[in-house]
């Protein structure tokens, strides 16, 4: 006998690393391995039901069901960006950047259970619902290099006041004065963002009678996220490699006073109260499940350090130094601007200014038909979409003269997200069954939604796979899919010579096994 209390355990303690998302911005749809394998699974019936098609695990015979699945992904995002300030890196004088966000997943768990009873089928799943996982960005990211390549900037508006500081490299343009004689900068920055979005579902599905049924049930979502970063050691450099650390300009007796660093843990939870019904006539079956919106408040705890406050004296700073009143007038809007970017570039996470972000999972309509011309042949295609659009999710952050403005990222798509998928799967005998299918997600994303922070892109899903009958009793599922992402590219106007141009993309391959059981 199976005990599921140890089963359940494992399950729990196992979980771990990037959730491989297929499905919304915020909802991972790839909970069983027989999704993995056929990519459609809404008109199914069958243990993995239990997620994609609850109310027809109701026509399952009578007992309990049972199925555990591991998957294991590989994802990487890249962001390809192009700024003319960063010719200015001393270690990279381009304009054009390549950052890299790399994650591996050893184990990504899940389960499904039923017990059928009657007429009555009783029904626990437990996976990764929603979130991204986690991702490493070693170099930081565009935004994070594109607040130090401006401050660079001003630091060239200050060239002819700073020369008993750091001498000007004769060999650099300066780009606020297009002359020769400017300064590179140097910089040290590091991101990891880290989401993981629990789920534990219950709910019981009823046969109404040999064609139709219903369900209802409730899950349980608990959001725990991490992100890490920091950009630090920005530094001035001018003639034969010499250095002047920002931080000397900003607080002298701090070295530390113009670092940006961000460790922030973010909590919440919520519920999601779900509703399935499923209809069998001769050769076809039908489905349709809706799951309702789920609120949910990310409490911020942690902690947020920035140079925005030392950046008020930054003034009286830069007069002691012999700049003249007149050029600190001058580039008082610049500084403005600085203290800004970088108060903007971490507001989401600062405790101080958000106790909690509404971060809702949106409500999710799938509808799936199958077909099955004879025994041996299952052909199924489905629909899903995410009402994103009044998933509320956003923040607030207070800009450099003190006023409040409201971030909200759902308000800045043009639709929700709408994915088609279709599958089939074959009994080459009473042992062995094949399947492959397809999956078409299109968010409806417009450039203001874009951040490189976290951010999806449009994609197309293939998956293949088989299903082996090791007893009356057991079944293994091994499957693997790879995702093909498109590209979003984003284009903002800084100024009328200056743009900051952005592509995004990701690659994505996950393989996964699992083991169905009856008892």
């Amino acid at each position: 006998m199976i005990n599921l209390k140890n089963v359940c355990l494992s399950v729990f303690m196992t979980a771990s690393a990037i959730a491989a998302n297929a499905g919304g911005l915020l909802t991972n749809t790839n909970q069983n391995i027989a999704f993995n394998r056929m990519m459609s699974r809404e008109a199914s019936i069958g243990i993995d039901g239990v997620y994609y098609n609850p109310a027809g695990v109701a026509f399952m015979k009578e007992g309990h069901h049972l199925s555990i699945n591991l998957q294991t992904a590989w994802q990487t995002r890249t962001i390809d960006n192009s700024y003319a300030f960063f010719n200015y890196n001393a270690n990279d004088p381009s304009a054009d950047r390549t950052f890299k966000g790399k994650a591996f997943a050893p184990v990504i768990p899940s389960f499904q259970y039923a017990y059928n009873k009657g007429k009555w089928s009783f029904q626990a799943n437990f996976a990764l619902t929603g979130g991204g996982g986690k991702c490493k960005f070693d170099d930081g990211l565009g935004s994070f290099e594109r607040v130090v390549a401006n401050i660079g900037f001003l630091g060239n508006s200050l060239a002819p006041y700073l020369g008993g500081m750091l001498p000007t490299n004769p060999n650099i343009a300066n780009p606020a004065t297009g002359q020769m004689g400017g300064y590179a900068y140097t910089y040290e920055s590091f991101m990891r963002g880290r989401q993981y979005y629990y789920g534990l579902s219950a709910g019981a599905a009823y046969r109404i009678n040999d064609n139709f049924s219903v369900f209802a049930g409730l899950r349980g979502v608990y959001a725990t996220c991490n992100y890490y970063g920091y950009v630090k050691n920005i530094a001035f450099v001018g003639a034969n490699g010499a250095k002047l650390p920002l931080s000397t300009i900003v607080d002298s007796n701090d070295p530390e006073s113009s670092d940006i660093k961000l460790n922030t843990d973010q909590n919440g939870y919520g519920f999601t109260p779900i509703l399935g019904i499923d209809y069998k006539v001769g050769k076809w079956n039908f489905s349709a499940k809706y799951e309702f919106k789920t609120h949910l408040c990310l409490v911020n705890q942690g902690t947020v350090i920035t140079p925005v406050t030392k950046l008020n004296n930054i003034g009286a700073n830069l007069a002691a130094a012999g700049v003249p009143v007149q050029v600190l007038q001058a580039i008082a809007p610049s500084i403005n601007q600085a203290k800004e970017n970088i108060n903007e570039l971490i507001a989401e996470y600062d405790p101080d200014q958000n106790h909690k972000d509404a971060g809702d999972i949106p409500a999710l309509l799938t509808l799936g038909v199958g077909y099955s011309p004879i025994d041996a042949l299952r052909i199924n295609v489905g629909f899903h979409w995410f009402d994103d659009k009044e998933a509320t999710s956003g923040y607030n952050w207070t800009k450099a003269d003190g006023s409040k403005e409201r971030v909200d990222r759902h308000k800045m798509l043009k639709c929700g997200t709408l994915e088609y998928n279709a599958g089939a799967e074959y009994d080459i005998n009473k042992a062995v069954t094949v399947s492959a299918g397809w999956q078409s997600t299109n968010y409806g994303l417009s450039e203001e939604s874009m951040e490189d922070k976290s951010f999806v892109v449009s994609s197309n899903s293939v998956g293949l796979g088989t299903k082996i009958q090791l007893s009356d009793k057991m079944a293994l599922n091994v499957a693997y899919f790879h995702t093909f992402y498109k590209h979003k590219k984003t284009t903002e106007k800084v100024s009328e010579q200056l743009n900051y141009t952005a592509d995004y993309t990701r690659n994505n391959d996950v393989f996964g096994i699992g083991l169905d059981i009856d008892f």
